[in-house]
């Protein structure tokens, strides 16, 4: 599949009317350009770090510069990833207590 390339032009446009439409988010003007998603957020946190209003290298964690959607789908992600892991543990508990509940009861004092 090709690779579009856009002019900076274009990727000034795309910025400005991200950052200039009340209520926009990145699916609605990226869907209205006809580009990716991913594309526009791209643009549009690098015009942000070249103005200075992001830092170029965030801390883990920090939650600037995201907007409410990009926020949700993290927390949402982050959310299924917690439980999955609290899953995993349950089922590593209950298998070491059944272990631990047969090995007490082979054991002869």
């Amino acid at each position: 599949m090709p690779k579009n390339t856009y002019s900076d032009e274009f990727k000034a446009d795309a910025v400005r009317l991200y950052e200039t439409t009340e209520g926009a988010s990145y699916s609605s003007i990226s869907e209205d350009l006809g580009i990716a998603r991913g594309t526009l957020k791209t643009w549009v946190h690098k015009a942000r770090r070249d103005r200075g209003q992001i830092p170029s290298t965030s801390p883990a964690g920090a939650d600037q510069g995201l907007d409410p959607e990009d926020e949700l789908v993290r927390l949402r992600s982050e959310v299924q990833r917690l439980k999955a892991e609290t899953a995993k543990l349950t089922t590593e508990r209950d298998i070491l207590r059944k272990a631990a509940k047969y090995f007490a009861g082979e054991t002869t004092w």
